[in-house]
């Protein structure tokens, strides 16, 4: 994977106020629901991405398992269907 790529950066505030800024790795839906797969360093985070009118807010997974089973189905996904280099 070429790391010298331009890749879209979220900032991501938590219920404590604190400031973490994540690059995009892509953006997928699942059962009706919106997602994004963001990355900080080795950190992978799975958010749901919720509409309020016209903006858009990124909302935790309530539970481990939740993500578990969208990171399985994404990397199925994937696998079924890589993208060109």
């Amino acid at each position: 994977m070429d790391h010298d790529s331009v890749r879209d950066l979220v900032t991501v505030r938590d219920d404590s106020g604190n400031e973490r800024q994540f690059e995009v790795e892509a953006l997928f839906e699942m059962k009706g629901q919106s997602y994004a797969m963001l990355r900080e360093g080795d950190e992978t985070v799975v958010m749901k991405v919720e509409d309020h009118g016209e903006d858009q807010f990124l909302v935790g997974l309530e539970s481990e398992g939740e993500k578990s089973n969208l990171l399985d189905a994404y990397q199925i996904a994937v696998d079924a269907a890589p993208a060109e280099e």
